[in-house]
């Protein structure tokens, strides 16, 4: 369990420190305390509440499996971001945002392909039956390639949500990510405009201790998401053995003679009776395993009925729509479309083809 975020910790690394009062943005009015010396002051108790709820939000992320691409290009950032995320094996871009890294997914998934072979001609001798230009060509090629998208290599698909630092910097990848409904937390200063996002955690994106202190708690939650999945994969493995060493067990033990009792089927039926309420009692599905749907999202189509991919299947995408524009203004521009489609392919099980659907589309919009 992650340590509790203190005001003092924040305070310490000076994340209340925003801007000079006349570049600020009226939208973040509700997160300033105050005034001084022309400098606008961050609610640190605001910002602690935000941050609870985005990790909170990041933790479920983390523990269904999708990957949370992080996003820092400014100098006092990128070494913070590379350090943090590479230990919770994440994906991160700290250089040059690459247009199109999420809109045309497709190309840049190519070039990631482009270095894993030029990997596997080094691996299988290959490269050594090139010319000696040729060598260099291509290894001028692999060190552009791993520069820009090194850390990205193991993404083969698009992630399930992405944290940015300073989104006046990133407000290409802001746009892209919106576009395709992708989920976006980001550390939000006073001049610019939390709308843009769906967890807007305000403090200040410029200082280095600042950055460090909400890197480390957002990552502390990414972790906790990752073993919370891995203890959840192994418990169903213990009890898919148990379950095994049951049957062999039961079909190892002679049967025995029942004895016919008449209230017998009186017993079954009321044997069958709790087995049916347990049914109707099920768990919601986890929703955001269909491209488009964030956390936000989900609770708010389950808020409303909508909790299992067999009732989404079913509903409308009209009808789910209004469902999202009367939640929240910021989940009026997500386009429900292709979400029953996904989530047929979900309640019947077909986990491989829905996967294939989800890489050949942009964020679930055919």
């Amino acid at each position: 369990m992650a340590s509790k975020i203190e005001v003092k910790d924040l305070l310490e690394a000076g994340v209340h420190f925003g801007h000079l009062t006349r570049k600020w943005n009226p939208n973040m009015a509700p997160y300033i305390y105050m005034e001084r010396n022309g400098i606008h002051v961050i609610n640190l108790y605001k910002t602690v509440a935000k941050l609870e709820e985005a990790n909170e939000a990041l933790k479920k992320i983390a523990s269904s499996g999708r990957k949370i691409l992080f996003v820092a290009t400014k100098k006092q950032a990128k070494d913070i971001v590379a350090d943090k995320v590479s230990k919770v094996n994440m994906p991160y871009i700290t250089e040059r945002w690459p247009g199109g890294m999420l809109t045309n997914f497709v190309t840049i998934r190519k070039a990631v392909k482009k270095m894993a072979a030029i990997d596997r001609m080094k691996k299988d001798g290959t490269f050594n039956t090139l010319s000696k230009k040729e060598r260099l060509q291509v290894d001028r090629l692999r060190a552009k390639l791993d520069k820009n998208l090194g850390s990205i290599a193991d993404m083969t698909r698009l992630p399930g949500a992405l944290f940015i630092v300073d989104t006046m910097r990133e407000h290409i990848a802001v746009k892209e990510a919106q576009k395709l409904n992708i989920p976006i937390f980001a550390m939000v200063d006073t001049n610019s405009d939390p709308r843009d996002v769906d967890y807007a955690i305000p403090s200040n994106d410029d200082a280095g201790k600042s950055i460090e202190a909400i890197m480390e708690s957002v990552t502390q939650a990414v972790a906790e998401g990752l073993e919370e999945r891995k203890s959840e994969k192994n418990s169903g493995k213990d009890k898919e053995e148990d379950s095994k060493k049951e049957k062999e067990k039961a079909e190892a033990t002679p049967k025995k003679e029942e004895k016919v009792v008449e209230e017998k089927p009186a017993k079954k039926a009321e044997a069958e009776a709790p087995k049916k309420e347990a049914k109707e009692e099920a768990k919601p599905d986890d929703l955001t395993k269909i491209e488009g749907i964030g956390p936000k999202a989900a609770e708010a189509l389950v808020a409303n009925g909508v909790k299992t991919y067999a009732e989404l299947a079913d509903a409308d995408a009209e009808k789910v729509k209004e469902i999202l524009t009367e939640a929240s203004s910021t989940l009026a521009h997500l386009d429900p479309t292709s979400w029953p489609k996904q989530a047929k392919m979900a309640a019947d099980g077909k986990w491989d083809e829905l996967k294939e659907w989800q890489d050949n589309v942009k964020g679930g919009v055919e």
